[in-house]
């Protein structure tokens, strides 16, 4: 990880940001050698899927297991029809 001092990172900040962005690697600003921020480049964080929010939605017919099972049968069996 470079560190740049504060009055270098002060003058090229825009493109120091740039590479940033670029690369994924990030830097530390530092004065007189002791490191002040570290600049990592954004990134957007995912929503977490929350379980059970359709829950109460809907609902699932009792016979949903054997809705078209004689269709789905007679489709895998190679019946002609």
């Amino acid at each position: 990880m470079e560190k740049v001092n504060i009055y270098d990172a002060k003058t090229n900040l825009s493109k120091l940001v740039q590479e940033v962005a670029r690369t994924g690697e990030p830097f530390v600003i530092a004065k007189n050698g002791q490191a002040l921020v570290k600049v990592v480049a954004y990134q957007e964080a995912q929503p977490k899927r929350k379980m059970g929010f359709l829950q109460g939605k809907g609902s699932v017919p009792k016979d949903f297991d054997d809705l078209n099972a004689a269709e789905i049968e007679e489709m895998f069996a190679g019946k002609e029809a």
